[in-house]
């Protein structure tokens, strides 16, 4: 065991002091943990610490099963050499119509697959699963959850609306009225309902109303209002979910359909999210050169309106399928672009980069805000930022904080912690937040589903090596110190 020991350590010296850790700054209100692409390597960032003693290291909160598994998952994400064949490997999987190569129909492989790289970023295929996935990162110390369903149509780059469709395995039809159109609506419903029923109050429910079928994505693309099965449908998610104490992230999708979303989204916020709180939200990607614009256009009219507008803010998530011209030219461009959003909704105050784009609305609406984010230098302004309004009694927005499941780690423990030592300092009048409440974003669904999810996240995180380096250094030291105390 000494042996064992001896050659720990050294493995364990040579990361020891690049780990990254977060800084404390008193009290926080309503913070929460999502995701976002272009992040940051966290090796680059300014580092800082929630907790001032950093009494317990923030991955000391994994399970070792799991604390092992993402040290294996995330070396193979960052090696450059090893992440191109793993994709290819992935995505053909994800893709295949053979029997043999399906995750569903083959059961070594649903096995293999299941116990590796599901398990690290993936809820669950039923409800039993899915709780318990849930249930653990509660007792963790995690807030709650951001939970999705895992079905959805994505476009390859060049590939048109209906060749997707077809290539789904959707039945062909020209409207809502084919008997086929109907039952992707169906299960759309059924499958977004179950997934609020898994959830307890406070927790998130992340839609993408690609899920609902052709009929659905041809309507977006055109920018035309839902039919009424869709109308129907989402109707009776939105009130199950305002009835369980659940929010909703209404999600980004590919630009072909964006702009029919941002419609929807907004028709149904207008609806639920009055009295002052926020039931639905949008996502809005700050790689997108419009985004500025479309977010400070929908400010105007929540203002106009009265009603909330629920932020989710992500830097982007269709970076390898839309087309390049619709994004920044350089990563740093979108940076501070989401950084700028960030603080122009956390102040409410209009700024360089988020403008009024209506000269008869000076106010700023009311704003909830679920900042989506790995980068430590994004989540660490905005955290300091709230803790200077609440030094100068300057009223906190209501704001969220979230990464992907087995992503990250090292940032949401870190804020779990820090949530769980400054319980005692909740602020007075503040409500009955006290500190960082992380969540994490899960897809559940079946393997083979929920794969095609996981490489197109791989896909949007392709140049974020550095970043799996650094996570994979803080996993490796956190194995060593554990093994080193047996």
């Amino acid at each position: 065991m000494t042996r064992v020991r001896h050659q720990i350590w050294l493995a364990y010296l040579p990361c020891k002091k690049s780990l990254p850790r977060l800084t404390t700054f008193g009290h926080h209100q309503n913070v929460h943990t999502v995701q976002a692409q272009h992040d940051h390597p966290i090796a680059a960032q300014p580092t800082f610490n929630i907790r001032p003693g950093r009494a317990m290291p923030a991955l000391s909160l994994l399970p070792l099963r799991d604390l092992f598994r993402s040290y294996v998952i995330t070396t193979l994400s960052s090696y450059p050499l090893l992440v191109k064949p793993t994709l290819k490997i992935l995505s053909t999987l994800a893709h295949s119509s053979s029997p043999f190569l399906s995750p569903d129909r083959n059961p070594l492989l649903h096995i293999i697959l299941k116990k590796t790289f599901y398990a690290q970023f993936c809820a669950g295929e039923t409800t039993r699963e899915v709780k318990e996935t849930a249930q653990g990162l509660k007792n963790m110390g995690f807030k709650g959850v951001i939970l999705a369903y895992g079905k959805e149509i994505v476009l390859e780059q060049g590939e048109k609306l209906d060749d997707a469709i077809t290539r789904s395995g959707m039945n062909q039809g020209k409207s809502l009225e084919d008997e086929a159109a109907k039952e992707d609506v169906q299960a759309w419903k059924e499958g977004t309902l179950q997934t609020v029923s898994m959830t307890s109050p406070g927790d998130f429910i992340a839609l993408k109303f690609s899920g609902a079928g052709r009929d659905a994505m041809r309507q977006l693309a055109a920018n035309l209002p839902p039919r009424k099965a869709v109308e129907e449908a989402t109707v009776e998610i939105c009130n199950l979910s305002k009835a369980r104490g659940v929010k909703l992230l209404f999600d980004a999708e590919q630009d072909v359909v964006q702009r029919g979303i941002n419609a929807w989204t907004m028709d149904f916020q207008r609806r639920y999210n009055d009295r002052g709180k926020a039931v639905v939200y949008g996502t809005y990607q700050a790689y997108l050169r419009s985004a500025p614009e479309t977010l400070a256009k929908h400010l105007a009219v929540a203002e106009k309106e009265g009603f909330v507008l629920g932020v989710k803010l992500v830097r982007g998530a269709y970076i390898a399928s839309d087309p390049r011209q619709l994004f920044w030219g350089k990563k740093e461009e979108t940076d501070n672009v989401y950084d700028g959003i960030a603080e122009a909704l956390t102040r409410r105050h209009w700024n360089g980069i988020l403008r009024p784009v209506d000269a008869s609305v000076s106010a700023f609406p009311e704003v909830s805000l679920v900042l989506a984010s790995h980068n430590q230098d994004s989540v660490r302004k905005v955290i300091t930022l709230r803790a200077e309004q609440t030094r100068k009694g300057v009223p906190n927005i209501d704001t969220s904080y979230g990464q992907l499941m087995g992503m990250a780690d090292e940032v949401s423990c870190d804020l779990v912690l820090a949530c769980n030592e400054n319980k005692s300092l909740a602020v007075q009048g503040r409500g009955e937040d006290d500190g960082p409440r992380a969540y994490k974003y899960l897809v559940w669904g079946s393997v083979n589903e929920c794969l095609k999810y996981l490489v197109r996240r791989a896909e949007e995180n392709r140049d974020a090596v550095t970043r799996a380096k650094d996570s994979r250094m803080a996993l490796r030291a956190e194995l060593a110190r554990r093994l080193w105390r047996m």
